[in-house]
This record gives structure tokens, C-alpha cells and sequence, in this order.
């Protein structure tokens, strides 16, 4: 019965939470995580969480991608690579090599700095898109160049786990193979993914179906049309899951996979169900929204906040090393995504700050890399584990808050400097 206990008390912390964010007119994320942190520190919530709560949390990650994904528009998403790959290389590398010369200036142990570098490089974009989701703007096209960039992010941070970790744990350097390894997953998994996309999953007659005509009667409306529509949110969730699945196996975080599901899923593919009256893809829609953002997906922020254990003698002590890490990788950050987004994507200024800010959270590769650097062997030592994870706390608080404040920027309400008319 705890675990139920646990989760009945984290439900009333998420209730508490969409109740100030109501208050504030602040994204619930950022009291999610808070609620997290506070209920741990109290002791009402233990610092190992169940593995149920793990679970259920790994889940309402799964769905929270699902359902951006299936919000985004294919195409959009395609061409918006061409332009993330600038915002995808300069957002990692300046804060990786930011992050790596604070740890070296405050250390100077070189193992331990790679792991502060690794720590800060891939983006927090399940905590962005639903800071975006929250103000509205998570069809924007700052929004897509975020998602894009991440998964490419996403990737490089693949590759630099494999051979920065090796190093540091003084296994050796991780060999060419290795690493190579590495990509040609991920080319495999995300062709196959695309493949299913293109030629599987759409009913039209296409190159599959005229060389291997059995595949007529396993398109997109066979499956969604099963009991007439009534079980397409099934289809849907478990399409996500079976690609979840997948990712997880290629050596991606299956959030990734359930991204590029819904992804793949078109609002289209409904329109093929027998009644036609009936909003099919709007009903799952809701279905679907309605478990990620309501009741399932905040529990995976909820458990992301009770990483933050006080211990206040350490806390009080790191308080110099965590202000010039937050600091200079908050600006590191915002300064490289924005000016790649500008320069390389030609993105206008207002989506490329936008894009910035989106970049700031910290995904969770930087706890399983503290995991591994503080848990499992011992790179960091108490003051650099506090020091990343005061660090990685506030860089995720500071998403919702600045996305926030940059919103009537920009949509061109406001100007930098000083008021005038849209665009001015």
C-alpha cells in the first residue's frame, strides 16, 4: 500500500501546484518540480522513490511526448531540421566547454570536469515543450526548432556518453567502433521509424503495397478502425509504446521513440473511421492530452524534484560554485542556441531568443550521468554533486519563468527597448 500512499500524496502536491500556478499565471511545471523537492526535504516522500513510482513516472514521460508529438506536423518537423543542426551543435558544445572550465577552475580534475560538461549538454525539452504547451506556444516554429534540435541533441549526447564516460571511470578511451556503434543505431532507428512512417502507416497505394500487395489491409485505417473507432486511443498509446520500446532498445531514452510516434501519426489518418460527423482525432486527442498533462505526466516532474536532497552544511558551501556554474551556463547557453537559431536556421530574433531560453533545462542524461559519476563510481565528490545539481535544479526552474517573460516579445506586444507597435 505505500507506493499507492506515495502516489496519492504526490496527486494532492500536483492539485497544490496547478492551484499557485493559477495564482502566479506561472507554468505548473515549475511548482511540480517544487513540490517534488519540498515533500522530500519534509520526509513525507522518501529520497528512493518505489519502483512503481518510477514506473509510473517513466510512463508520464512517454505519454508527455506522445502527445507533442502527435500535436506536430510531420513536414514542419522535417524541414525544421535542415535549420536546428547549427542551434543542435553550438548549444551543446559552448555549454559542455562553459561548464567544463567552471569544474576545472573551481577542481581542476580533469575526470571530473568531463562529467560537468557531459552534465550540461542535452537539453530538457519534455520541460520545455510543456512550458511552450502552456503558454500556447507549442506549435510555434521556435517550438519545433527546440524539438529538433534535442533529438540531435539527443544523439551527440549518445556518442559523448560512450566515450567520455569510459575515460573517466578509467576504463580506457572508448574505441572508434564503439562510437560508430553509437550513430549507426541511431541512423537504423530513425530510418525505420521514418520508413514506417512513409510507407507502412499511410492506406494510399504506394511503392510497398504494388511489390507486396499484402500489405493492403494493414494500413492506418484498419488499425484505427477497429470497434468503429472506439479503441483509437489504444491503437495510438500503444504504437507509442511499442516505439518507445524500440528507442529504448537502439540505446535512446524511449521518450524519444514516443515522440517520433506521434510524430508519424497523422490527424489525416482519421479522417478514414466510418463516421464522418464524429471528430476522431479530436476525441483522442483530448483523451490523450488529458493523461500526459493532467494526472500521469506530472508525476515524472513531480519525481524529478525529489533529486533535490538539502543537506544544508554542503548546500551553504557550494553556494559560490553553483552561482558561477548556473550563471555561466545560463548565459553560455541562451547566447550560442540564439545565435546559431539566427545565423544558421535564420530563425528572426525574437523566435532565436525564444529558442534560447527553450534550450536552458537540463534533460534527464544529466542525472543518470551524475548517477553514474557520483553513485556508481565515486568522479564527484560532494561539493561538484551538489554544485550540478543546485545547477541543473534552477536551469530547469528558469525555463517556464523566462519563457514566460519573453512570451509578449515574442509575439511583438512588446519591444526590449521600450514599448511601441508589433514588430517595431
Amino acid at each position: 500500500m505505500e507506493p499507492l500512499l506515495h502516489l496519492a500524496i504526490i496527486w494532492l502536491g500536483v492539485f497544490a501546484a496547478v492551484f499557485l500556478a493559477r495564482k502566479t499565471k506561472l507554468t505548473p511545471v515549475l511548482y511540480f518540480l517544487a513540490v517534488g523537492s519540498v515533500l522530500v526535504n519534509l520526509g513525507i516522500l522518501p529520497t528512493e522513490s518505489h519502483p512503481f513510482i518510477r514506473g509510473f513516472a517513466e510512463i508520464g514521460m512517454i505519454l508527455i511526448m506522445f502527445a507533442l508529438g502527435f500535436e506536430e506536423s510531420t513536414s514542419r518537423f522535417l524541414q525544421s531540421v535542415r535549420r536546428a543542426w547549427g542551434i543542435a551543435l553550438f548549444g551543446a558544445v559552448v555549454p559542455f566547454l562553459t561548464a567544463f572550465a567552471v569544474a576545472e577552475y573551481f577542481w581542476g580534475n580533469t575526470n571530473l570536469s568531463l562529467m560537468f560538461g557531459l552534465t550540461m549538454t542535452a537539453t530538457a525539452v519534455s520541460l520545455t515543450m510543456v512550458s511552450l504547451k502552456s503558454e500556447g506556444l507549442e506549435r510555434s516554429q521556435a517550438a519545433t526548432g527546440i524539438m529538433t534540435s534535442a533529438v540531435i541533441d539527443s544523439i551527440s549526447s549518445l556518442a559523448m556518453v560512450a566515450i567520455l564516460i569510459p575515460i573517466a571511470t578509467g576504463a580506457g578511451p572508448a574505441s572508434l567502433a564503439e562510437v560508430g556503434w553509437v550513430l549507426a543505431k541511431a541512423i537504423v532507428f530513425f530510418g525505420l521509424v521514418t520508413v514506417v512512417g512513409a510507407w507502412i502507416l499511410p492506406h494510399e497505394p504506394g511503392y510497398p503495397e504494388r511489390h507486396l500487395p499484402w500489405l493492403r489491409g494493414w494500413g492506418i485505417r484498419n488499425l484505427l478502425s477497429l470497434g468503429e473507432g472506439e479503441h483509437a486511443t489504444l491503437t495510438v498509446l500503444t504504437f507509442a509504446l511499442l516505439v518507445g520500446i524500440a528507442a529504448h532498445q537502439f540505446g535512446f531514452h524511449p521518450a524519444v521513440g514516443a515522440y517520433m510516434a506521434g510524430l508519424v501519426i497523422k490527424e489525416e489518418y482519421f479522417h478514414y473511421l466510418r463516421h464522418p460527423d464524429e471528430d476522431y482525432y479530436g476525441q483522442t486527442k483530448r483523451i490523450i492530452d488529458n493523461v500526459a498533462f493532467s494526472w500521469i505526466g506530472p508525476v515524472f516532474f513531480v519525481e524529478l524534484g525529489t533529486k533535490i536532497v538539502f543537506k544544508w552544511d554542503i548546500v551553504i558551501d557550494v553556494i559560490p560554485e553553483t552561482a558561477v556554474l548556473l550563471g555561466s551556463v545560463f548565459v553560455a547557453q541562451i547566447a550560442s542556441a540564439a545565435l546559431a537559431a539566427h545565423f544558421t536556421g535564420r530563425f528572426p530574433w525574437n523566435e532565436s531568443m525564444m529558442i534560447g531560453f527553450g534550450m536552458l533545462g537540463r534533460a534527464e542524461l544529466a542525472f543518470v550521468v551524475m548517477d553514474i559519476a557520483y553513485v556508481q563510481n565515486p568522479i564527484l565528490n560532494d561539493e561538484a554533486f551538489y554544485t550540478l545539481m543546485f545547477a541543473a535544479f534552477w536551469l530547469n526552474v528558469s525555463v517556464p519563468v523566462t519563457i514566460a517573460w519573453w512570451k509578449p516579445y515574442y509575439e511583438g506586444r512588446k519591444r526590449l527597448f521600450g514599448h511601441g507597435p508589433p514588430g517595431g
